[in-house]
């Protein structure tokens, strides 16, 4: 069997095939892989042919081999069941945690290693070192494209086999290598949100899988103040589709989603961006994941984010039992979400993360009642 130096997960884009051409500069033996994790229906804009096209055309350019895998069934079975299980529990998951560690780094490597290759190698903004005979996850040089949040479930296997051979480059260098190279998709636009959505509207397309099912949309002082289309639609901060104007005997200022009581159907709303409800200082979480393979310690301080955009903000980490995590943070949180990942940082380094289950603001108890 031919054997390679590293399998490039070449997704159509720009940062891929820049991550490709990278490797082979530093004269790596390199294959492509494509890989296609969503069976669309043609309703969507996954652009899935349009995509492997051009991953053909990179690699052509290139003169490396050309692979091509459906990984539809293990992303089902993998990352979408979940992702229906949590809307149906009323949280909001953030399916790339779980497509990186179950599909990326997990199908793809072992397809990888089975076509022969020693390492894989992927176009994610982000760093790996060997420090003290552990391989850590570092962010990316180019901090606004830096996506160790989604690979903060990583651990040593997945850290050891892979490259991440743009992690050093701002995003401009990047296009302007892919344009020097001769790359068709070097202004290529970037990929954004969930695939298996694409264009389509998200309540339409959620709603194939979870039947509607209006209830009242209520303030938190019990007023009935208009009807929602099912709570699982909606996720906390949200202010975009509650469709209430002005209410009467209340002032002329927006409304977001504070609370859901998933068991009565009722969708809890208040006025202003930093509302009360929508503060916390602590949150618990389950499933933890450390790229180490194991936490610091017991109770150790890192600062932490939990959502993507986010600026790292310090905590202390307390372990609990049965694999629960206790976050406490310095300062009051806005609008932290239930299915949502918590990411800790060391500095450059993120140590890992779990998945958020509840948080201590006023409407825990009925946000928590599903």
């Amino acid at each position: 069997m031919k054997t390679f130096d590293a399998m490039v997960g070449i997704s159509g884009g720009v940062d891929s095939s820049v991550a490709a051409l990278l490797l082979q500069r530093q004269g790596l033996r390199i294959a492509g892989l494509f890989m296609q994790n969503w069976d669309d229906d043609g309703s969507g804009d996954c652009r899935a042919e349009d995509d492997r096209r051009d991953a053909v055309a990179i690699c052509g350019q290139l003169g490396i081999p050309f692979f091509a895998r459906n990984f539809a069934q293990e992303y089902w079975a993998g990352v979408f069941e979940h992702f229906l299980a949590e809307y149906r529990a009323g949280r909001t998951p953030n399916p790339d945690v779980l497509c990186n560690r179950e599909i990326k780094f997990r199908t793809f490597l072992d397809e990888a290693r089975a076509l022969g290759a020693q390492r894989i190698a992927t176009g994610h903004y982000a760093r790996v070192d060997e420090h003290d005979g552990r391989y850590r996850l570092l962010r990316a040089v180019d901090q606004s494209k830096d996506q160790t949040y989604f690979l903060h479930a990583l651990g040593q296997e997945a850290l050891a086999s892979t490259l991440f051979p743009i992690g050093e480059l701002p995003k401009a260098q990047v296009r302007e290598l892919a344009r020097e190279a001769g790359f068709s998709v070097h202004a290529k636009k970037d990929s954004t949100g969930i695939c298996f959505i694409g264009e389509r509207d998200f309540r339409d397309f959620l709603g194939q899988y979870i039947p509607a099912r209006p209830g009242p949309i209520r303030a938190v002082d019990g007023e009935t103040l208009g009807e929602h289309a099912g709570v699982f639609y909606y996720t906390l901060g949200q202010r975009e589709g509650l469709n209430l104007g002005g209410v009467k005997g209340r002032p002329q200022a927006p409304w977001f989603v504070v609370g859901k009581d998933v068991a009565g159907n009722v969708l809890y709303v208040d006025q202003g961006h930093d509302s009360p409800y929508l503060q916390s200082t602590t949150l618990r979480a389950s499933q933890p994941s450390f790229t180490a393979d194991a936490a610091p310690a017991t109770q150790f301080r890192c600062t932490a984010k939990t959502r993507y955009r986010q600026a790292d903000e310090a905590c202390t980490v307390e372990r609990l039992a049965d694999g629960v995590l206790e976050v406490r943070f310095d300062r009051p949180q806005r609008a932290v979400t239930p299915g949502q990942s918590v990411v800790f940082y060391d500095g450059e380094e993120c140590l890992g993360g779990a998945v958020i289950d509840s948080t201590d603001t006023p409407l825990q108890g009925i946000s928590a009642s599903a």
